[in-house]
């Protein structure tokens, strides 16, 4: 853990983030998990696609409707049992997976993060959604909460 005081540290990264972008929830079948969310609470998908590289299908749901321009829920279901989805299902099962915020520019914010003691988990940004870049801090340093740094493809 990052030793700076709890003031220090709010203080230090407001700026760094812009707001939440989304709230990562693993489950088993994309296909389920997207009936539940239209079915239970009218929630519409925004963007959906497969993204190998992290071994994921994922859609963005709308919380708010589909012009709703806040946070998102990101569905996440494993495109085969050696994806980190997979794992996490296996060891976790389906829930709460990750918190993202959005950034500006995500090689500022990793270089403060990591000066500040934060480890990220790549050495450099991968493919996110809709071709965002993204990281993440281990959850070792974020309390125990896997989080997310994303910069949208927009503001890349």
């Amino acid at each position: 853990m990052v030793l700076m005081s709890a003031s220090s540290i709010s203080e230090s990264l407001g700026p760094l983030f812009v707001c939440i972008d989304h709230v990562g929830i693993a489950v088993p079948d994309l296909d389920d998990a997207l009936a539940f969310y239209a079915n239970a609470f009218g929630m519409q998908v925004r963007h959906q696609e497969t993204n190998t590289e992290q071994g994921v299908r994922e859609a963005m749901v709308s919380v708010g409707g589909p012009d709703d321009p806040g946070a998102c829920l990101q569905i996440l279901a494993p495109v085969d049992q050696t994806s980190t989805i997979a794992k996490f299902l296996d060891r976790s099962g389906p829930g709460l997976q990750q918190l993202a915020y959005r950034v500006t520019d995500l090689d500022k914010v990793s270089a403060v993060l990591r000066e500040r003691g934060l480890r990220l988990l790549y050495d450099e940004p991968r493919r996110g959604t809709a071709g965002s870049r993204i990281n993440f801090v281990h959850p070792k340093d974020a309390g125990g909460v896997l989080v997310e740094l994303v910069e949208p493809a927009t503001s890349h």
